[in-house]
């Protein structure tokens, strides 16, 4: 499958009709400041879609894109960012929660993406685990590959896939454009 469209249909503080229309869900998920836009822009092929910041913690809301006209695209908020008050952590906190666990909504598959440099932090883990306890089909992105030392990349690759084990894990970089074949294919298979 080769994305040919990519349209933001809408950017969601709570619940809405979009999210219960049958329309095929794929939501992506990582840290604050993990690439999460870049990767989503790679993916569909766009430099303007998903809104990157130098600022970590800038996704607000659930952002919905509809691409190819057949499945949505849900980028969550990042977890983790430590900056902004307790209470504006929490209620972010709350709308993933809600999302993927309380609404009711069965995702065709998660993205989780983690930085390949970093690997799999505290947070990774708690994520995954939640996502693991739920029951849901999960894809782990290591990405920024670019940016790990040749002589370090099989011992990250390694150690990232040990943690997220059993689920697939895909190297990938935006900025190489490498691993978004792979990528495409895990969301197409998941149906």
């Amino acid at each position: 499958m080769k994305i040919t469209s990519a349209q933001f249909m809408r950017g969601l503080m709570g619940d809405d009709e979009v999210l219960h229309n049958d329309v095929r869900q794929v939501a992506f998920i990582g840290r604050s400041n993990v690439g999460k836009s870049s990767v989503i822009n790679n993916l569909a092929q766009r430099k303007d879609l998903a809104h990157s910041s130098p600022t970590p913690g800038r996704t607000r809301q659930i952002n919905v894109y509809l691409i190819n006209k057949s499945f949505y695209l849900v980028d969550l908020p990042g977890y983790g960012f430590a900056k902004g008050s307790k209470q504006d952590r929490n209620e972010l906190k709350k709308l993933i929660d809600w999302y993927l666990f309380d609404a009711g909504i069965n995702q065709s598959v998660i993205v989780l993406i983690i930085d390949a440099k970093v690997g799999m932090t505290d947070l990774d883990h708690d994520m995954l685990d939640l996502l693991e306890e739920a029951g849901k089909k999960v894809v782990v992105i290591a990405n920024k590959v670019d940016k790990v030392k040749k002589s370090e990349y099989q011992k990250n690759m390694k150690a990232i896939q040990e943690a997220a084990d059993p689920y697939p894990v895909i190297p990938y970089s935006a900025l190489e454009k490498f691993g978004v074949g792979e990528l495409i294919n895990q969301i197409v298979q998941v149906k």
